[in-house]
């Protein structure tokens, strides 16, 4: 045991002094390993920084609701089949609730209709454009997924007599009233004056497409008002516990067929969307992102595994004499072979930190520049990165070392 631990330290130390009297040679030979690394790294931690940010995106939206549609959240290849379906009404919110009610152990709980499109908005001399309006009633209350920052959010009242009030997101709110507390104030929305009872705390944005913070909510009714029926109506519905996600969307769609009066040969003529659809469309992406990734880090590496082995070779060449003279003095083939091997491992390893290290500056980085970017540099990733390391290291050294355990001492010695 004793012996053993004398040559693998002994090992170690020659290898180590190789690697310093080379250093230049070491650092060019590391290259391919480091930046195997750094791709390794950089896609885990785009796929996780994805993941995240998805994730994120899809809590907005509320993992316990579904959303009744004209349209599904997906491509359609017969697309102009959806062209005729029935809009969505409004009285079709209120037949469900009246089936939710009346079904023993229902999984669903309240049918919520949102009409949206876009809209301006001003206040004073301030005017925003590209702002999100969406109509509902005081059941909306019950399917937010964000809290009220300031103030509340309209009542039964307000929402049935259609009175012209409002909760605005807080990027509404920040750009037309900087400074200031929003609540009790008046906002123009296509020349009606609304007042404003609420304000949302911050949410962010899905998935870049657009943000949870520039929209307005107004009662359905007021909205009719402006706009009558010419509004994008849906559906959001919600589910008492969001682990029978399926079983509440099978219970959905016949009550809903029911409500449309569709017989049992018809197709359904309407859609019934959740999360599962954003992350049906998620995965392509994930997996081009990591077969990208993949083959970028294995071609990095195979190169840096081809100029390890190269070196190794030239460096079992160069000191042919002195394993010769090691082995005449008594050291045994596994002390050699482990010499190298070690050597081969150490310029990995040093390759693998040096390319940790450039993703987590990298990482911090966009970090700065990008703060609503979900980066995330894991432990994880550093674990996969430096046994990638070992193991090219292992791989491309062992095939010299075995050549230079296996070197004739007399052969060695004779060596020009």
């Amino acid at each position: 045991m004793t012996r053993a631990i004398y040559e693998f330290t002994e090992a170690f130390r020659i290898a180590f002094a190789q690697i310093r009297a080379n250093a230049m040679r070491s650092v060019l030979t590391a290259l391919g390993v480091i930046i195997g690394i750094v791709a390794v790294t950089l896609m885990g931690t785009a796929i996780n920084g994805i993941d995240i940010g998805f994730n994120r995106s899809l809590a907005l939206l509320g993992d316990d609701v579904l959303y009744v549609q004209r349209w599904p959240w997906r491509r359609v290849p017969d697309w102009w089949n959806y062209l005729n379906r029935p809009a969505i009404q409004v009285e079709q919110a209120e037949r469900l609730n009246r089936i939710f009610e009346a079904t023993p152990g229902s999984l669903l709980e309240v049918a919520v209709p949102v009409g949206a499109r876009g809209t301006t908005v001003k206040a004073g001399d301030v005017k925003l454009g590209g702002i999100m309006l969406f109509g509902t009633n005081a059941d909306y209350s019950r399917i937010v997924t964000a809290d009220v920052a300031d103030g509340r959010l309209f009542n039964d009242f307000e929402a049935n007599a259609g009175r012209p009030v409002c909760v605005l997101g807080s990027g509404v709110a920040d750009n037309l009233f900087p400074g200031r507390p929003a609540a009790g104030q008046q906002v123009d929305i296509r020349g009606q004056h609304f007042t404003v009872v609420g304000v949302l705390a911050k949410q962010g944005e899905f998935l870049g497409l657009f943000s949870f913070d520039n929209q307005i909510l107004v009662p359905l009714n007021a909205m009719r008002k402006l706009w009558g029926n010419r509004m994008d109506l849906q559906l959001r519905v919600k589910v008492k516990d969001k682990t029978q996600l399926t079983q509440a969307e099978e219970e959905l769609t016949g009550a809903m067929r029911r409500v449309r009066g569709q017989l049992p040969a018809e197709r359904d003529n309407f859609s019934i969307n959740q999360q599962q659809a954003f992350k049906e469309q998620l995965d392509p992406v994930k997996t081009g992102i990591a077969v990208a990734g993949l083959f970028i880090t294995g071609l990095s590496l195979f190169v840096g595994a081809i100029g390890i082995m190269n070196i190794t070779f030239v460096s079992v060449k160069e000191r042919t004499k002195e394993i010769g003279t090691r082995k005449a003095l008594g050291a045994r083939r596994r002390t050699i072979l482990l010499q190298f091997l070690i050597e081969a491992v150490s310029i990995c390893l040093i390759g693998g930190a040096v390319g940790l290290l450039i993703t987590y500056v990298t990482c911090l980085g966009i970090s700065g520049a990008l703060p609503e970017l979900p980066v995330e540099f894991s432990g994880g990733l550093m674990l996969v990165s430096m046994t990638v390391s070992i193991l090219t290291g292992i791989i491309s050294g062992f095939a010299p070392a075995l050549g230079a355990s296996r070197l004739d001492p007399v052969e060695a010695l004779r060596y020009e």
